[in-house]
């Protein structure tokens, strides 16, 4: 199941990480009830089912650029911030488990339908340290778990109700702000003498970069950078009259690039102005045209909630409104957002005549707004 170009840099790198301790968020996910699903469904018709399910949680972990450690009977082990090394580990493990949440939940309503079966799958999370082992051609990784890692993870997963994410407090503390979460209280874990802080994973939280994070909690005072702000206040007169700008900021990590387009944002100076923004993440590399997408989905407002026939509605409504010649764009629009086009002259066109049409909509609805 592992893509190659992931099982590429582990094997790149996995005799300098063998024996290594690593910081890593530990994911385990499972069906609820496998047992007696799999009487139902008979025995040739349940291997189709899990193979179906077993890479739709592949393709969520892989996504994110975690790692399938184990395959259970009815479940899998998936590390994240080892063997390929991440910052942001558990942010990525709580976006893998809800993506795979989401896209199990279609499957179970596809064998409701289909097989009368009552498909649902519990997901448990937690972040600590372990000691990676030996990793084996086949990528099957041995390790050593420092304190109780991977035992609390999967006490989380078998809490977890059938639909449900479980993460501890360790993994909220370094995904705090991202994820909308419900606290659930001190939990008795069996085999700790403690109880343990147990959140739900409710969806995404509004944050999309550190500073948003940061900015929830509440930001310190912001000083100086008064030439950085005057040449931002120019070039934006310059648009207001008519000349376009584009403004570039270089800098080292952490010397607050994001805290000064944050503060000029949010500033009197932008007053009456439409502003949109995007930006790009460090897992979402596998994904074309994410910055273009993010913009979109901020400009027609769509949110994560939203199905298919919302979205639709939002970007033919929007587009219309603010001008009928830009009806021949839509299809464009629809294909970026992942929506099915229903036009002959668009499937009718190669990839790159798709590409060029699509990229001339974008101009044309930021020209046209």
């Amino acid at each position: 199941y592992t893509p190659k170009h992931l099982a590429d840099r582990i094997f790149k790198t996995r005799a300098a990480m063998q024996g290594e301790r690593k910081r890593v968020t530990v994911l385990f996910a499972d069906i609820k009830g496998s047992t007696k699903l799999a009487q139902e469904a008979g025995a040739e018709a349940w291997h189709g089912i899990l193979d179906r399910f077993f890479s739709i949680l592949s393709g969520a972990v892989h996504r994110y650029e975690g790692t399938v450690n184990q395959y259970t009977g009815d479940g899998i082990m998936a590390l994240f911030g080892a063997p390929i090394a991440h910052e942001d580990h558990a942010q990525r493990a709580c976006f893998a488990a809800l993506e795979m949440q989401a896209e199990v939940r279609r499957f179970a309503d596809e064998m409701r339908l289909k097989k009368g079966l009552n498909l649902s799958m519990r997901v448990g999370l937690n972040t600590g340290e372990v000691i990676v082992g030996r990793i084996g051609d086949d990528l099957r990784m041995d390790y050593t778990a420092v304190g109780q890692t991977t035992h609390l993870a999967s006490r989380m997963e078998q809490l977890a109700s059938p639909g449900t994410t479980l993460i501890t407090g360790e993994t909220l503390r370094l995904a705090e702000g991202y994820f909308k979460v419900k606290p659930l209280g001190p939990v008795p874990v069996k085999g700790l003498t403690e109880p343990v802080e147990v959140y739900e994973v409710a969806g995404v939280g509004p944050a999309r970069t550190r500073l948003q994070a940061a900015a929830a909690r509440g930001l310190t005072r912001f000083v100086g950078r008064d030439a950085e702000i005057e040449a931002l206040r120019q070039a934006l007169e310059k648009a207001r009259g008519g000349h376009g700008q584009v403004v570039a900021i270089v800098g080292e990590p952490g010397v607050g690039k994001s805290r000064l387009f944050y503060e000029f944002i949010h500033s009197h100076r932008t007053h009456g102005w439409l502003v949109l923004e995007s930006g790009s993440v460090s897992y979402g590399k596998a994904t074309p045209y994410l910055p273009v997408i993010d913009l979109l989905k901020a400009y027609f407002k769509i949110q994560d909630r939203d199905d298919q026939r919302e979205i639709r509605e939002k970007v033919t409504g929007k587009l219309l409104t603010l001008d009928e010649a830009l009806k021949p764009s839509l299809p464009g629009f629809l294909n970026l957002l992942d929506l099915p086009v229903e036009d002959s002259q668009w499937q009718g066109l190669d990839p790159p005549q798709r590409r060029q049409r699509t990229l001339e909509a974008v101009k044309r609805l930021l020209l046209r707004e």
